[in-house]
């Protein structure tokens, strides 16, 4: 009789490949309660700003989507209340004013301006140096002022330190004076715009049997300083303006009597002269001179038009 072999298979139970699954579960746990305890720690420490701050990353800027918002019908107005509806949450806006675009004149008139503002510089810089390197000019320094004014580069010439322009009483520029006006017109004429003379007198009163006074003898002194600088050279059709104010506009107003109050005022005048004849000078290398400026040529416009006037105020 042969054997009879009986096989007993044990069912139930793991094997050994799956006895460590559930460290591998344990091992996620624990690293996720190990990073939750750390951000519970990170929040605790941070400050009040750093925690609105991350506050303000996370939340979007449009928190509806909305068709009538503000990418739809009423492009984000609201029927209550004018204006676009704004989140709170959201990131600060910054709203710019743009300028509406400038025309080609509009160009044109500040690029002149600018070029104008430019000459009066340099012309202010090139008579200081031509003064300070004269020796002619020597001590005389004290004696001129320049300036820009509102109304263009101001050049004055004053009495100063008992130094006179004039001789008391007389419309016969001394010599000095002379010297000074002659550097003062290799500036000024190479430069297109008008030119205003003014005459200036203390308030000693000058009085004569005939009635001259220092209206007389301060439009007589401006007059000098116009015939002056057309001998050194400067156009006649430059001069818009030759005046005697005597003491009604003074220099120091708390002294009235001062001697720096006699003076003779020479002012380039802002906005005035062919600047478009000087700009095309000097891009041909001309520097804008008088050369280029003949007296020949008809004037076409009213401001070019005008003739010099010559005028004593009337006294009050």
């Amino acid at each position: 009789m042969p054997d009879i072999v009986i096989k007993k298979v044990k069912k139930g139970g793991h094997g050994g490949h799956h006895g460590g699954s559930w460290k591998v579960a344990y091992a996620d746990f624990v690293t996720a309660m190990m990073a939750f305890f750390l951000m519970l720690w990170l929040l605790s420490s941070a400050s009040e700003e750093q925690l609105q701050g991350i506050s303000t990353y996370f939340t979007p800027e449009t928190i509806s989507q909305n068709q009538s918002g503000s990418g739809g019908l009423l492009g984000g107005t609201s029927l209550a209340e004018e204006g676009a509806l704004r989140s709170e949450f959201g990131a600060p806006a910054v709203q710019m004013d743009i300028p509406p675009p400038q025309t080609p004149e509009e160009r044109e008139e500040i690029r002149v301006a600018q070029m104008e503002e430019q000459q009066l510089s340099d012309a202010q810089e090139e008579l200081r140096k031509a003064i300070e390197s004269s020796e002619e000019l020597q001590g005389l320094e004290k004696n001129i002022r320049i300036e820009e004014t509102p109304e263009g580069l101001r050049i004055q010439l004053l009495d100063e330190d008992g130094t006179a322009m004039f001789p008391s009483g007389s419309t016969t520029m001394a010599e000095h004076t002379k010297v000074l006006l002659q550097k003062v017109a290799e500036i000024i004429e190479k430069l297109p715009q008008d030119i205003s003379i003014e005459g200036h007198t203390d308030s000693v009163p000058f009085n004569r049997a005939d009635g001259y006074s220092n209206w007389e003898l301060s439009s007589e002194r401006a007059l000098a300083t116009r015939r002056t600088l057309s001998e050194f050279g400067v156009k006649a059709n430059r001069f818009s303006k030759v005046a005697g104010l005597a003491d009604t506009d003074p220099l120091m107003p708390e002294a009235p009597a001062n001697e720096r109050n006699r003076r003779i005022s020479i002012t380039l005048l802002r906005g005035t002269g062919d600047q478009a004849a000087f700009d095309g000078a000097a891009e041909n290398g001309n520097s804008g001179t008088n050369s280029n400026r003949p007296d020949q040529v008809a004037p076409t416009t009213p401001e070019q038009q005008r003739r010099p006037t010559f005028s004593v105020p009337s006294q009050p």
